[in-house]
């Protein structure tokens, strides 16, 4: 793994607790959020992005305080640096993914192929061929309906498929947060993957419709309303009828 890069990761405080951090170098495909949520008695680390330079150093945790790493699905944006983290979390359907990591079930094969994978590497010795990604054995499965206690924040598990099998987001009820992974975001939702499914992705859009929330955290792009992600899983369904 490369050492850090100071300007590799750009970030941002999107809510009191809530900061996104993402790869601005990285092709826009791939340019996936990292959410830190600072809780009392524990911080969530949600996604890990792509492990090109370390996650965890810009991620300013407080010393000795516990972290969960959780990854809203196994694609490649999502959990290249998980492994720099001892607790590691993700859905019951995908948890034998990640202790191989296996191109066919992250589809890091896909960066690979870019003819354009960052548009500056992070160091001389970086190339997007030799690009891998660490095994990182989940430390606890999850299952719709799980909770993840924060000490101040309580975030239910919704299992969200279509993009993935084992796509999932997580609902901060009382506060309204809701972290969506890839199960919506702006943009043309990807349904093409190995692994998606179209019937799958119909059923998550027509539960999101029925949430109520205050604001969406998307694995891509900034954080969209709720009238937003309503307009973006309608049209959805209606492409897709």
């Amino acid at each position: 793994m490369s050492v850090p890069a100071p300007d590799w990761f750009a970030r941002e405080i999107v809510a009191p607790g809530i900061t996104r951090i993402w790869e601005p170098h990285v092709h826009s495909f791939f340019r996936s959020n990292v959410f830190h949520v600072g809780g009392r008695d524990l911080d969530l680390v949600i996604d890990a992005g792509m492990g090109i330079v370390p996650l965890r150093p810009v991620l300013d945790l407080a010393s000795g305080k516990p972290v969960l790493a959780v990854a809203t699905h196994i694609h490649v944006d999502h959990v290249g640096g998980l492994n720099e983290f001892e607790a590691r979390a993700g859905h019951r359907k995908e948890a034998a993914f990640f202790e191989h990591m296996a191109d066919e079930h992250t589809l890091a094969h896909l960066f690979r192929a870019q003819p354009e994978a960052v548009d500056r590497p992070p160091d001389e010795a970086w190339s997007a061929e030799r690009f891998e990604i660490r095994a990182a054995p989940l430390t606890r499965t999850l299952d719709a309906g799980d909770r993840i206690e924060t000490g101040d924040r309580s975030l239910r598990v919704l299992h969200l498929p279509g993009h993935s099998p084992g796509s999932i987001g997580l609902f901060d009820e009382r506060n309204g947060d809701f972290f969506a992974g890839d199960a919506i975001y702006r943009g043309r939702l990807i349904d093409d993957l190995p692994g998606s499914n179209v019937h799958s992705y119909r059923e998550t859009m027509q539960r999101l419709l029925r949430i109520e929330f205050s604001r969406a955290y998307c694995g891509h792009g900034e954080p969209i309303g709720q009238n937003e992600l309503r307009s973006i899983a309608g049209a959805y369904l209606d492409k897709t009828g």
